[in-house]
């Protein structure tokens, strides 16, 4: 390939990256184009571009999409119908109101944040709003609080999940392209993750929530208002059933950690039940039975439920797919190399550079997704030249940088507008705060707990 201008090789393709990714930028966020058609048509350019071969372009865009949705595509088909057999046996609602009796009106808002961390689990953030918007009208109308400080713990629950806490699709995503310890993570995103969720949830909730009053929409409440809580599963059932797939993960870990060498039969048990697919495959069956048939529902009921919660995802699977596809030209192209050199010379922290590159894709795609695929892309070949660099922490920081700065261009936004019946004014001062204090408070615990670990 010949050089740009008289630029260095590595300055030409940095120039070509940044090209193509203000063109990804533009035509998703000024022309509203389609994020995997965007995705694809930017990797073609950037291939092209960088000078690879228009065959190595296209097995690598190929490659890329197939080698990310392995995993993910099954992750987040399993993740929705375990979601799915949530909302329709009621034990979202079972839980809220359980955690309602238990902590009382005023530490309410506490409890709504333990909700939107425990329902965040298994679930996609938008399926998470979508499940626990009824138990937010409900409960700010039974509490006669504020809704938004009902709604806000919530929403920093789901949405720290989201972005830190495996078996998440974007923090896996960036555990299989760093090659992360999966335990590691989920304990180091737990230490990181309830101190943020508590100050972006409920701190920040109760703060905003006395600024600015809002009402739900009122087709919406009336609907939610003669929903019948009748005949709820049980708190502990339901529970166990959310839990499960993160329990059965965390023993594939422990029994990796304590034989790493899977010497023993029962070693290459657990790891086996401990793989994501397994864990969630095994908790998927286990809900159709838990949440399913022994709520009542006949075998035509699960056959829909399970059917019809898949559609939505197919959009989720296909951009993030693109995503990976762009990861890859951005890898086989040369480009990763050329940053992760810039980087290496510039001497910034591995960690913090994670944060910002996650953090740049965010705020100008609006997908955290997209920013934790992309970043991951990025990062990796820096990582790779960064000895004892702590691996986990760089996952969280990645997960962190994609969350900050919720803005127009993110889908979220409009839903939770939308939903909390909000001016897009009233949207930024408190929807966009919430994410971006998330995305900072945590790189700050992810920082000080580097120092220790």
């Amino acid at each position: 390939m010949s050089t740009l201008f008289g630029l260095s090789h590595n300055a030409t393709l940095l120039v070509w990256t940044l090209i193509a990714i203000v063109f990804l930028i533009v035509l998703i966020s000024k022309y509203k184009w389609n994020p995997f058609i965007t995705l694809l048509i930017s990797a073609l350019m950037l291939g092209l571009l960088t000078g690879m071969k228009p065959a190595d372009v296209i097995s690598s865009i190929t490659g890329g999409l197939g080698g990310t949705l392995g995993t993910i595509a099954i992750v987040i088909g399993l993740g929705t119908m375990l979601g799915k057999m949530m909302a329709e046996s009621g034990g979202a609602e079972r839980i809220a109101t359980t955690l309602v009796d238990r902590f009382g009106v005023k530490r309410v808002h506490w409890a709504m944040m333990i909700v939107g961390f425990i329902v965040g689990i298994p679930v996609f953030f938008e399926v998470g709003v979508i499940l626990l918007i009824p138990i937010i009208f409900t409960v700010a109308r039974k509490t006669n609080m504020s809704l938004l400080q009902i709604g806000i713990p919530i929403l920093a629950g789901l949405s720290t999940v989201h972005g830190l806490v495996p078996p998440h699709p974007a923090p896996m995503i960036a555990i299989e392209a760093f090659s992360a310890d999966l335990g590691k993570t989920i304990l180091y995103s737990l230490i990181v993750g309830i101190p943020t969720a508590i100050i972006a949830g409920p701190l920040f909730g109760k703060f905003i929530g006395k600024r600015i009053h809002t009402e739900p929409p009122a087709e919406l409440a009336e609907q939610f208002a003669t929903k019948k809580s009748n005949n709820l599963p049980g708190f502990g059932i339901t529970l166990f059933t959310i839990l499960l797939p993160v329990i059965l993960m965390l023993i594939g870990s422990i029994a990796n950690i304590v034989d790493p060498d899977a010497t023993s039969g029962f070693t290459v048990f657990c790891e086996f039940i401990g793989h994501e697919i397994i864990a969630l495959l095994i908790s998927v069956v286990f809900a159709l039975f838990s949440l399913g048939f022994s709520r009542g529902f006949n075998k035509h009921d699960i056959s829909r439920f399970t059917s019809e919660c898949l559609a939505p995802t197919a959009t989720i699977i296909l951009i993030i797919g693109g995503g990976g596809a762009f990861k890859q030209v951005l890898i086989n192209s040369g480009v990763g190399n050329a940053i992760a050199e810039v980087a290496t010379h510039a001497n910034i922290n591995v960690i913090l550079f994670a944060w910002l590159v996650a953090a740049l894709i965010r705020v100008a795609t609006g997908s955290a997704t997209v920013a934790m695929t992309t970043a991951a892309g990025i990062v990796a070949p820096v990582l790779a030249l960064t000895p004892g660099a702590n691996i986990e922490l760089v996952v969280l920081a990645t997960g962190a940088g994609s969350l900050v700065l919720s803005h127009v261009n993110d889908a979220g936004f409009w839903m939770i507008k939308e939903f909390f019946n909000m001016s897009v004014s009233q949207t930024l001062k408190t929807w966009t705060v919430m994410e971006t204090l998330l995305s900072v408070v945590g790189l700050i615990f992810i920082l000080l707990l580097s120092t220790v670990v």
